[in-house]
């Protein structure tokens, strides 16, 4: 007897009627459910949609509206803020990178975004070419997209409605961001691409799409601001806790890399092509700019040693809102303990271990990279107390989010209220909107005018009717050799200096600036105290 082997099959059996009513059962091979990444166990992450998509529309127009309100008046304008206005016009106007010597300091990219939305304080009617006008109301689109990628973050961690809107609010209304989003930084246009690159790594859909655009995304918010590339572990740890357990997960590095090589070469690429790549003679360079600001550039000390630079720094981001820095430190910590609210913890963490290493340099904008993943963490914790839980205990889950509101209307609220009180109604610029004027209607002959200033004033003055090439920022009269070329003379080709705090505040170290300072008498006067700014006609007669 022989036998003969077939290969083995799974069968269902179905019944099929048959004429007359009767059945027959027939054979056919199982189908095998296709190969789907599993879906992550634990919180459900969906998107936004309907009703839930106006409540964070609402609610972002309402920091929108706080921040936007007397932006021109609060806070003072500086000089890093006319610096990169002014580089925006240099690129909408076509005169390079730059409105000098573009030497690599920081990568370009940010303004070159900025001089895209100049268009936008038009709408408003705005006038001139101040800081407080054209620059920061031209920052308001990229703060919303700030304050709506942190409730969509939220959610895409698996963040409750309420306590993804309870981390919205307390990023946008608190007064340490009033303050500081509201100013033309460099650190604003990173954020909100690094924030769009953690989104659309956790993106529900997984689509390859949404992580070769987050590798875009992460190269633009790095190309924005060069010290956001310490905030990429959490991105790429978002990327891989979100396609575990799933055949695409080789995909989706491939595609995050190639976004991020692929858009990321084209800075290296752009100094390699001009000969800018690698230090040498006569002319700056790519690797030139990041030994300086790596190795060179004088440190700020120690936020630990009282009196430092550091130190005075942190106090004065604590004096605008403890709550929401300490609170989002130790949420932070807790985070980092909770799988699916690590990859902004480990952000948030980075950060804060840079602004504590003991000789770097600390700028005054270093928060405004922190404050947002702060509070996703703080609304992390918040969902995170309701969650624990029992579901038994379902009167309890109802009345701790009711309880947290009342301690935040109680403790919070009134803190905030006072902060954001003083935005929303003190005039700090006043003193460089009459500079300004005196500038443009007493100065004769602006065209053959040269005049040293600050950068807030720069594009002021070209606009009045003087020659950029004879409007020069101060620093560069001692760091730029091109600069100093122009003025065969020395100090005396200069006409007038306008001294300003920030002036004032580095002339000490740069020789050429105090000795303007020295050889010069007041013409006009405005402000009180430090913040007093005071157009100097120089004196050159004196030996």
């Amino acid at each position: 007897m022989t036998t003969t082997s077939e290969p083995q099959q799974t069968t269902t059996t179905a019944l099929i009627p048959k004429a007359r009513g009767s059945i027959v059962e027939t054979t056919r091979p199982r189908v095998p459910a296709p190969d789907h990444p599993q879906k992550p166990t634990g919180v459900r992450r969906r998107a936004i949609a309907g009703g839930e998509g106006l409540l964070a529309g609402a609610l972002t127009t309402l920091v929108l509206t706080v921040l936007g309100v007397n932006i021109s008046g609060y806070p003072m304008v500086n000089d890093d803020e006319g610096t990169y206005l002014a580089q925006a016009w240099a690129v909408a106007n076509g005169h390079g990178l730059a409105h000098y010597t573009y030497w690599y300091d920081h990568p370009p990219l940010a303004w070159i975004q900025l001089a895209g939305l100049s268009w936008i304080p038009g709408l408003f009617g705005t006038e001139g070419s101040t800081v407080a006008t054209t620059g920061r109301i031209a920052m308001l689109p990229v703060i919303a997209a700030v304050v709506l990628l942190v409730y969509v973050i939220c959610r895409r961690l698996g963040m409750a409605v309420w306590s993804s809107a309870a981390a919205l609010l307390a990023f946008g209304l608190s007064p340490i961001t009033v303050v500081m989003y509201r100013g033309v930084y460099l650190d604003t246009f990173a954020v909100v691409w690094m924030l769009a690159a953690l989104a659309l790594v956790l993106s529900p859909r997984r689509n390859l799409w949404h992580f070769t655009a987050a590798g875009a995304a992460t190269a633009i918010g790095v190309l924005s601001k060069e010290t956001m590339l310490v905030t990429l572990p959490a991105v790429v740890l978002g990327l891989w806790q979100h396609t575990a357990r799933s055949t695409t997960r080789s995909w989706a590095v491939g595609g995050y890399t190639s976004g991020l090589v692929l858009v990321g070469a084209f800075y290296p690429l752009y100094a390699l092509l001009r000969g800018e790549l690698f230090p040498g003679a006569d002319h700056v360079s790519l690797i030139g700019a990041w030994q300086f600001q790596l190795g060179s550039r004088a440190g700020s000390g120690s936020v630990f040693t009282e009196g430092s630079i550091a130190a005075k720094l942190v106090a004065s981001w604590l004096d605008h809102d403890p709550y929401l820095l300490a609170g989002g430190l130790v949420a932070t910590v807790v985070c980092l303990f909770v799988r699916r609210l690590r990859p902004p913890a480990v952000a948030g963490a980075i950060l804060v271990l840079i602004a504590c290493r003991p000789s770097g340099h600390l700028p005054v904008m270093y928060v405004v990279q922190l404050l947002p993943f702060f509070a996703i963490a703080v609304g992390g914790v918040l969902d995170l107390a309701v969650r624990v839980m029992p579901a038994r205990q379902r009167l309890a889950r109802l009345a701790l989010p009711a309880v947290l509101v009342l301690l935040a209307a109680t403790v919070v609220a009134p803190r905030w209220w006072a902060g954001n009180r003083l935005a929303l109604t003190a005039d700090y610029h006043d003193g460089y909107v009459s500079a300004a004027r005196y500038l443009r209607e007493r100065v004769p002959d602006r065209a053959n005018t040269t005049i040293v200033l600050d950068d807030v004033l720069w594009l002021e003055c070209v606009d009045a009717g003087y020659q950029p090439d004879r409007t020069i920022w101060f620093y560069k009269l001692d760091l730029d050799p091109a600069v100093a070329a122009r003025l065969p003379n020395g100090w005396r080709d200069v006409d007038y200096l306008v001294s300003t705090p920030a002036l004032r505040g580095d002339s000490k170290s740069l020789p050429a600036v105090n000795t303007l300072l020295t050889n010069s008498t007041v013409a006009a006067g405005f402000g009180e105290g430090e913040g007093r700014i005071e157009i100097r006609r120089i004196d050159k007669e004196n030996p």
